[in-house]
């Protein structure tokens, strides 16, 4: 067998190798989309307030681009979650409740609680 002969069974198996090991994951994807999808459906067949009205409040309340909205599931209700990119850079994401339109809660997507030393240098979360 030639030297290109031996690269090109040598690519086959490699390319063979991870569609096999990696066939098992792909599967499982699409089942848990066809999950999400149905309850986002069934989600939205019950949300009161629509994807424009959250968006027009979320944007009353951060000034921003709005580059997400979805529909969500959040402590037993039904919620859209918009992220907005404020002038700092920043990413904000605000709950609004799906059935009053009401302002659940606003938070800096990604910000982490920074962590303190006290006096006797123990961790101390703000």
């Amino acid at each position: 067998m030639t030297i290109t002969g031996k690269m090109a069974t040598g690519l086959v198996l490699l390319v063979g190798s991870v569609l096999v090991f990696s066939g098992p994951a792909w599967s499982d994807g699409k089942g848990k989309k066809k999950d999400e999808t149905k309850e986002a459906v069934e989600m939205s067949k019950t949300a009161k307030v629509t994807i424009e009205q959250a968006i027009k409040t979320a944007q009353e309340k951060v000034a921003g681009k709005v580059i997400e909205a979805e529909l969500d599931r959040e402590h037993d209700r039904t919620v859209w979650e918009v992220e907005i990119v404020g002038a700092d850079d920043k990413v904000m994401e605000m709950h609004i409740d799906a059935d009053s339109g009401a302002v659940i809660d606003t938070e800096e997507k990604g910000a982490e609680k920074k962590e303190h030393k006290d006096k006797k240098g123990k961790d101390k979360k703000d």
